[in-house]
């Protein structure tokens, strides 16, 4: 069974690149947040079987909408992405419960890579 993923991220261009990348490769997009309180809402609405999420995001960044996520749901997959190669950022977000970690820009292989490391 494809597996159902939401992608959440600021700038619409990267939503669609990685969706293109994740149906390609036999995945489920159910859903698109273009902000963290966007993702929040739309996570606990689809319950989706992984999260990709931009850090960098306005209204809510994506560490705290990861966090948000992880309280209502502990079990709850999410995989950050972020352009800014911070080792804080990446620290924070896995510290924060985050499954893994993308930089863009993105390379197809690398997204699926992390996706089946993640959900199979």
């Amino acid at each position: 069974m494809a597996k159902n993923i939401l992608i959440s991220d600021d700038a619409a261009f990267m939503r669609m690149m990685i969706k293109d990348i994740l149906t390609k490769n036999g995945y489920n997009v159910v859903g698109e947040a273009e902000n963290g309180a966007k993702a929040v809402e739309k996570y606990n609405e689809l319950k989706p079987d992984l999260v990709l999420m931009d850090i960098t995001m306005p209204e809510m960044d994506g560490i705290q909408a990861l966090k948000k996520i992880k309280e209502g749901d502990p079990g709850a997959l999410v995989i950050m992405c972020s352009a800014m190669g911070q080792q804080a950022m990446v620290i924070e977000s896995i510290q924060a419960g985050a499954k893994d970690f993308i930089v863009k820009p993105f390379q197809a292989d690398r997204v699926i890579e992390a996706v089946k490391k993640v959900v199979g």
